[in-house]
């Protein structure tokens, strides 16, 4: 016989009524508990006590299944009590998030002096001009490590350096180098990439016998270049610096996969246009500064964090991100080189440093986790 499913829902009703009241004086509880530790200068997340008390409240039951369940809610209760103590230690404290970084209307560009890796016909050359003009103080160097440098030491005020590509992902070396370096993201640019077959004039593609150019460009041409079998691929710092060294040696057997910006800039040939798999085929380059500042009409928030490796510490660190109603528009994992099989996790976020919901979320993620960086604003 089963029990009417009304008289169900209406005890259910009347349960979740009771649920709320006592949810509410929960959390005026928890109030007190956040003036408290204010006061005393105690932190807000014990993992010790949490455990402790998770562990006693599941003894509450016999149920196997309710066990978890009642582990699961009391996890999600705490993690609530927590966020609302946050809330009030970033709106009393006075090394707000907000207080780290300067507002400024735009970014200072007049006779800025910029540095990009590669040499002229990069495609991180053409990047540079596109974001600060053609008759931009420019530098060039041979590794992102060295741009990253100059920028950090002050010999150059930007660095324009390539972080992702539609097609073929994250540049793993700019998110080493952006946890390594104390540099910020400042603004960031978008560029479409159009891969070329860059051939020495007179050169017969038949006659093609090694291709240079940059991994990810190799890989992004993946496909026309598996219709060439014979052609051994050669990895290359730089798609420029392919078309370069081509442009200098006297051999038309080889080829370098650049842009048509590259072939105009050595007096190259293209041999076959558009070769990249993707047609949309776009690369976001990110302009660095060490400058710890951001525009006052910044929308995307940047930042890496390390977790203790166990189940849940991920979900942890997102809810603060999710419960103050920000959108996370990007995660990438990079390897620990001093911790086998752990990972830094950096994550991109909608929002402006000056908003409270984005304080109170990095308040909680830097409570909560082992390290984070806010990697910039923009």
């Amino acid at each position: 016989m089963f029990v009417d499913l009304q008289e169900s829902r209406e005890q259910i009703d009347k349960i979740d009524s009771q649920i709320v009241e006592l949810f509410e004086r929960r959390m005026r509880v928890a109030s007190n508990v956040a003036d408290y530790k204010m006061a005393t200068g105690k932190p807000v997340f014990d993992r010790e006590r949490e455990n402790q008390k998770i562990e006693k409240l599941s003894d509450m039951t016999e149920d196997v299944f309710n066990k978890k369940c009642v582990a699961e809610l009391f996890t999600q209760i705490m993690a609530m009590s927590r966020k609302l103590q946050y809330k009030k230690l970033e709106t009393a404290s006075e090394d707000s998030m907000l207080e780290r970084y300067e507002v400024v209307d735009r970014l200072a560009s007049e006779n800025a002096r910029v540095v990009y890796q590669g040499v002229p016909g990069a495609y991180s050359h053409e990047a540079m001009t596109g974001y600060f003009g053609s008759g931009v103080n420019s530098v060039n160097v041979e590794s992102f490590r060295e741009a990253m440098q100059k920028v950090a030491s002050g010999e150059a005020d930007y660095g324009v350096i390539p972080i992702d590509n539609s097609s073929a992902g994250m540049v793993s070396d700019t998110y080493d180098l952006l946890q390594e370096y104390s540099n910020y993201i400042v603004a960031e640019t978008f560029l479409k990439i159009e891969h070329c077959l860059l051939v020495k004039p007179g050169a017969d593609i038949k006659g093609i016998k090694r291709v240079y150019s940059h991994p990810q460009a190799l890989m992004q041409c993946a496909k026309f270049l598996d219709m060439h079998k014979g052609w051994v691929r050669e990895s290359y710092p730089n798609t420029a610096m392919s078309a370069k060294k081509i442009a200098e040696e006297n051999d038309f057997e080889q080829a370098a996969i650049g842009s048509p910006n590259c072939a105009k800039e050595y007096g190259l040939e293209i041999a076959a246009r558009g070769i990249n798999s993707a047609s949309a085929n776009t690369t976001r380059f990110i302009i660095v500064s060490s400058r710890r500042a951001f525009v006052r009409n910044a929308s995307k928030v940047s930042i890496c964090f390390e977790i203790d490796h166990r189940a849940g510490s991920l979900y942890g660190i997102l809810s603060h991100i999710m419960f103050n109603g920000l959108n996370m528009t990007k995660i990438e994992s990079r390897p620990i080189p001093e911790h086998n099989w752990e990972f830094r996790f950096f994550i991109d976020f909608d929002g402006n440093l000056a908003d409270a919901g984005v304080r109170n979320a990095l308040r909680g993620i830097a409570e909560e986790s082992n390290a984070l960086k806010i990697l910039g604003n923009y």
